[in-house]
């Protein structure tokens, strides 16, 4: 692909993501048996994971989508959280999955979280494909980790830098002159 001269190295190939969605699709499988449950990604990098996900949990799911944005086009989050799409369904008495490409500093999820307990869930938890657990400013453990990786800057798989890179079917670090122009 064009983008990959922009890659300093590949942290989680296509073939690592897939072996992941699969064993996170069969956990959240085991754990949800006879439960309402609703997986809300996060818009727009959960995408590709979101929908890999989604074909390894074998059970009824409802399926609804939020955005929210800290990094407003720049490398590091702001500490700012924007709710830009709130839910279109009720999940009053369900239980929730809040499925994302990456968690770093904890602001996001802890914000959407808040939010979807004033909405009535029975629970939430979270899935995410990479964790920056180097990069936590506020407690926040997803219950579903694909990969812990280290605080660099990443795109592919749904990851962007100004909405570009999402398309990469792998999760690779970004250069740093890409970036710094």
């Amino acid at each position: 692909m064009i983008m990959d001269k922009d890659i300093e190295k590949i942290v989680a190939s296509e073939a690592k993501i897939e072996e992941v969605c699969t064993n996170l699709g069969k956990r959240i499988t085991e754990d949800y048996q006879g439960k309402d449950l609703v997986l809300i990604g996060l818009l727009n990098g959960c995408n590709p994971f979101f929908s890999d996900l989604l074909k390894h949990i074998d059970l009824k799911v409802q399926v609804d989508y939020m955005r929210a944005s800290s990094y407003h086009g720049t490398i590091k989050s702001s500490r700012e959280v924007k709710i830009l799409k709130d839910l279109d369904m009720s999940i009053a008495k369900k239980h929730v999955i809040i499925v994302d490409d990456i968690i770093d500093t904890g602001r996001t999820v802890n914000c959407i979280k808040e939010v979807l307990s004033l909405k009535g869930a029975l629970s939430i938890e979270a899935c995410v494909l990479l964790d920056k657990a180097e990069a936590r400013e506020e407690a926040f453990d997803a219950k579903y980790v694909g990969l812990t990786i280290p605080t660099e800057f990443v795109v592919g798989y749904g990851l962007d830098y100004q909405e570009y890179y999402r398309n990469l079917p792998y999760v690779g670090v970004l250069k740093e002159e890409v970036y710094k122009k």
